[in-house]
């Protein structure tokens, strides 16, 4: 049954890529913690975010989501630490990328009874779950990248 409210997030998520993108890239342009982002052309990360979007649903699925993150994610820190953005803003940009995820379902009513709420907690902490991987595996990248 919590597969349903997951599936429910993950296809949201995923046919949305582009719009929930485009609100992380306006989000990540005016906030003052990712400061490096703003004078770096949209799409240099509009692609990134797309790309974390739509392959939401496969990690979050995956019998070894730890590996499937570390694919994905090893290429988001490549293509910031080359944009010259610090590790901790990229860091809080992918905070921010997991957020608008939320953002953009409470706005669609995805959830909207206490049962909907409840059951779609289990959905969130994996979603959680996948995200720690992805700042764990960006932050190892970083290192390995500069020193």
């Amino acid at each position: 049954m919590y597969r349903v409210f997951a599936d429910r997030l993950l296809d949201l998520t995923e046919g949305h890529a582009e719009d929930i993108a485009r609100q992380w890239c306006k989000s990540v342009r005016a906030n003052p913690r990712t400061s490096s982002y703003h004078s770096v052309p949209e799409e240099k990360y509009l692609s990134q975010a797309v790309s974390c979007y739509k392959s939401l649903k496969s990690m979050y699925f995956s019998r070894k989501p730890y590996e499937e993150a570390r694919a994905h994610f090893t290429r988001y820190a490549e293509d910031n630490h080359d944009q010259g953005i610090p590790l901790h803003e990229a860091v809080y940009a992918l905070i921010m990328m997991r957020r608008q995820i939320w953002l953009f379902a409470d706005f669609q009513a995805l959830y909207t009874s206490a049962v909907d709420l409840h059951q779609a907690v289990e959905s969130i902490n994996r979603v959680l779950l996948v995200f720690d991987y992805a700042m764990y595996v960006v932050a190892q990248r970083y290192q390995e990248m500069t020193g």
